[in-house]
């Protein structure tokens, strides 16, 4: 096999197996393309409902939670539009728990392209975390019909809770789906481990309860600290700032109940949320690009 001349590497040929890094998403974009193309048709062969499953699981989650939660353990009267803050936070740990599980399983769910032909590895997750996306698209556009019905009116502020929400999500999730990609690769259990972590994420986030509940039970101690530096709080409580906070309901009823008013609102710790997600995403990065090498092997 001969080596590409330098004239040959200038003109754009590389020699086979090198690639560009985390860069590869970008430099690689058509076989990006079609990394998502085929997870979304195997995902939806021979299911007679499709995509409509983007709307049935959080339909089941939402209506579960709200009859548990907002029915029996009367909630829903202590929150005003309740319903719209319940599917706020639904629809967060919704995708960061398909971002994370997908990506997890990326790499050993693709064993048979990974040790046969060479692929840029970092496609295999980024493309789990676009196929995520195109599924949370339904939900939003629920949540917004929700929020619109409940008074809700875009403004620059929901706008802007709702961008930063998006990008630390996204780069936070990414970095720790390509954490346990790598290590999923090499030990199985990973996958299981992310499962409990997404359950847990799910009560250890401000999703189902107000978190000046959680203010009112830990104040002044270390953990209420790091319960309002966990990224998926900040999230969650930026996502509630866009598509509740500032609806009628909830702004009438401040004044009767000052604790309606979020801590540090109207964007909390976004810094701080932003600042966790990028070092998330290089320490995973790195992870992930020390290990592609041995992936072939290990699979």
């Amino acid at each position: 096999m001969t080596v590409p001349t330098r004239a040959e590497q200038a003109q754009g040929w590389r020699a086979p197996g090198q690639d560009a890094g985390w860069l590869n998403p970008i430099r690689e974009r058509f076989l990006l393309r079609l990394l998502v193309r085929k997870e979304l048709r195997v995902r939806y062969r021979g299911s007679m409902l499709g995509m409509l499953w983007s709307y049935v699981k959080p339909a089941v989650q939402f209506i579960v939670f709200y009859i548990a939660l907002g029915v029996f353990l009367q909630l829903s009267k202590a929150t005003p539009a309740y319903a719209v803050y319940l599917f706020s936070g639904i629809v967060v740990v919704n995708l960061f728990g398909e971002i994370f599980g997908n990506a997890t399983r990326s790499i050993s769910g693709n064993g048979a392209l990974v040790a046969k032909i060479y692929l840029p590895s970092q496609l295999f997750p980024w493309s789990s975390m676009i196929v995520a996306l195109v599924h949370f698209v339904p939900q939003l556009l629920v949540l917004v019909v929700g929020a619109l019905l409940f008074g809700w009116l875009p403004s620059p502020t929901a706008l802007v809770a709702f961008a930063l929400g998006m990008m630390i999500l996204v780069i936070f999730t990414m970095g720790l789906g390509m954490l346990t990609a790598a290590l999923n690769a090499a030990f199985r259990d990973v996958e299981n481990f992310v499962d409990l972590i997404v359950m847990v994420a799910t009560w250890l986030s401000p999703v189902l309860y107000r978190i000046s509940m959680v203010q009112e039970a830990i104040d002044g101690t270390i953990w209420w600290w790091l319960y309002q530096l966990n990224p998926l709080t900040i999230v969650v409580e930026l996502f509630h700032v866009a598509f509740w906070r500032f609806s009628p309901e909830v702004v009438e009823a401040i004044p009767a109940d000052p604790s309606l008013v979020l801590p540090g609102e109207p964007f909390g710790l976004w810094w701080a949320g932003l600042l966790i997600a990028v070092a998330t995403f290089v320490i995973g990065t790195v992870v992930f690009e020390r290990s592609k090498r041995r992936f072939a092997q290990e699979l």
